[in-house]
């Protein structure tokens, strides 16, 4: 029978795991948000290691010389894997 340790996450003692602005090496994941955001960051902070980013973004689009402002939610990572699993798993994360 093997035993695991919980290893702790040194960024997350250090509180250095979301960050605030949302770097230019980060992959980003864009999405409509239908639940809570801390349902979305609790599962980031259970199930992935590296730094992200989580937030609200503006973007544009131009049709027909009318441009409409769309808010969506972004969520960013620096390890461009955990932005795949994330992306793979958000129908089931942002469920209302």
């Amino acid at each position: 029978m093997s035993t695991q340790f919980y290893q702790p996450n040194p960024l997350s003692v250090a509180n250095l795991r979301i960050v605030s602005r949302c770097p230019l090496h980060f992959f980003a994941v864009d999405f409509d948000m239908s639940c809570s955001p801390k349902k979305v960051t609790d599962w980031i902070y259970g199930n992935l290691q590296g730094r992200f980013y989580f937030g609200q973004v503006t973007s544009s689009n131009s049709n027909n010389g009318v441009t409409n402002l769309i808010l969506c939610s972004r969520a960013a990572f620096e390890i461009h894997s955990e932005a795949s699993y994330f992306a793979l798993s958000l129908p089931e994360i942002n469920k209302f």
